[in-house]
């Protein structure tokens, strides 16, 4: 019995890179050898152990024979005669094909060290194409690493190109497209991992409602950049500088499906993209089952972008009613995130990536002055339900109208 260091860890230590979780490769073991030493079992699909003191994942080195289209349909063999070699032959990319033995030598039977010098994205075997979410994970890698220089080489492309036009892409399922997604929008790039999948004819098929945007143009006064699609993964990298979470990224990359929809007659125009889009959105979301969290946030950002990158031209009744509708008024309220993304959309454009954005803090100013105001009063006149609502709001509109004149003549 033989244990190694393996994937990804490796290959971070190997890069210099923070190791974020570590996994074990076991040669010459049995399920019971591992159950006899006190090992947990985990999983049904594989042979995973978990360590009884350290909680790192154990796999008993395996193959694996396809049986069936998509990720699932493989045949498993673990059994003691599996050599190392073995098992890091049927893994993704060179890169993740190392391991470091408990000696402290390195194994690299397929070059992974050499790849990762030249920045290279390389699959190890024609075996890459039985399994459709390595399509997925090599678009994932180059998002988290892009900023180092790597590049999918041109073969592994081609091949991801085959297993698209094959059909073995259409075998994803909804969980292991959202899990991969997740992962991307947390990387350095996220935009990476769109255009790579792009470039491998799997955007169309993985997500039809992104690659819908390209070649849809816009007013070039507003959009230097023309191309939606390229606004979007622009505004997608400009959400990434202005925060890490995950569901401020999406919400920015989201947020023009409708102008898909636009009948092209009238392009440039895309009035009212923002409500078009909406049941695009609800698609995307339920198709994939996005998070509630993720799907309020992208539908918030989506219906009144527009309104916030025009707040100074908004009547305070309608300011108040936007700041009613994202929930700004809430305890628990998300008027940052849908303020960054927002900016995000206003600066993921050719030449005004270094503007300033004054809406947000305006809009935040605004939130606190509509939620400063006593409602005492209405609360204790004989007015009865909506009526209520709609003298609180009418409150707030009072109130928001006195902060613009104050603001304008501040910041004229």
């Amino acid at each position: 019995m033989k244990i190694y260091l393996v994937g990804g860890a490796v290959r971070d230590r190997l890069l210099d890179y923070p190791v974020l979780e570590r996994d074990w490769l076991v040669v010459g073991a049995t399920p019971d050898i591992m159950l006899e030493q006190g090992y947990k079992p985990v999983g049904k699909d594989f042979p995973v152990f978990l360590h009884p003191q350290t909680h790192d994942e154990y796999a008993l080195a395996r193959t694996e024979r396809k049986t069936a289209p998509g990720y699932k349909g493989f045949d498993v063999d673990a059994n003691p005669q599996v050599t190392l070699e073995d098992d890091l032959l049927r893994r993704d990319l060179t890169i993740n094909a190392m391991a470091i033995g408990e000696d402290g030598v390195l194994v690299d039977p397929f070059q992974g060290q050499q790849d990762l010098r030249n920045r290279i994205l390389r699959h190890v075997s024609p075996a890459f194409s039985e399994d459709p979410v390595r399509i997925l994970r090599v678009a994932r890698f180059t998002a988290r690493y892009a900023h180092l220089g790597f590049r999918v080489a041109e073969e592994t492309r081609q091949l991801m190109q085959a297993m698209v036009k094959s059909g073995e892409a259409d075998h994803l399922v909804a969980e292991r497209v959202w899990a991969e997604l997740y992962k991307a929008l947390t990387e350095t790039t996220p935009s990476a991992f769109f255009q790579t999948l792009k470039e491998c004819d799997a955007l169309a098929v993985i997500f039809p409602e992104i690659y819908a945007l390209f070649g849809v143009p816009q007013p070039p006064k507003y959009h230097p950049e023309i191309d939606t699609g390229v606004h979007s993964l622009m505004s997608l990298t400009m959400a990434s500088k202005l925060s890490g979470k995950p569901e401020v990224r999406l919400a920015a990359l989201l947020h023009d499906l409708g102008k898909a929809l636009t009948d092209p007659q009238k392009w440039p125009s895309h009035h009212g993209h923002e409500q078009i889009g909406l049941p695009v959105l609800e698609g995307f979301c339920d198709r994939l089952r996005v998070p509630k969290v993720y799907k309020t946030l992208c539908a918030q950002v989506m219906a009144y972008h527009t309104h916030c990158h025009r707040v100074f031209e908004l009547r305070s009744g309608t300011l108040v009613d936007m700041l009613q509708a994202i929930g700004a008024f809430k305890s628990e309220s998300h008027l940052q995130d849908f303020l960054l993304a927002c900016e995000a959309d206003a600066r993921g454009r050719t030449g005004f990536e270094d503007n300033e954005y004054p809406q947000a803090e305006y809009i935040r100013q605004a939130a606190r002055t509509a939620l400063a105001v006593d409602t005492r009063p209405v609360l204790q006149s004989k007015l009865q339900g909506a009526q209520i609502g709609a003298a609180i709001l009418q409150l707030r509109s009072q109130a928001l109208s006195s902060l613009k004149k104050t603001y304008l003549l501040t910041h004229s």
